[in-house]
């Protein structure tokens, strides 16, 4: 599986993209931001408050429920605001 991370998220845990083994019962995008607030640190700092992320899998916007598999990329990104 491929993460890739923007803006804020991408400085908090200090790469824009890596690439990860799908870990056994993660199987949506909520799982994976649970799974990835316990790698502590910066991801501890970006996934402990998932409001504050959008989400995307295979560059399709997608809700917290959206399923995933291992060959799969997933983007976080913070809400895009206007003005």
């Amino acid at each position: 599986m491929t993460l890739v991370y923007f803006a804020w998220v991408r400085q908090k845990v200090g790469t824009g993209e890596e690439r990860i083994d799908l870990p056994p019962g993660v199987a949506t995008v909520q799982d994976l931001i649970a799974h990835l607030e316990k790698r502590g640190g910066g991801y501890a700092d970006v996934f402990g408050n998932p409001q504050r992320l959008r989400a995307a899998v295979n560059q399709e916007h997608a809700g917290l429920d959206a399923a995933i598999s291992g060959t799969d990329e997933v983007a976080f990104f913070p809400p895009v605001t206007g003005g």
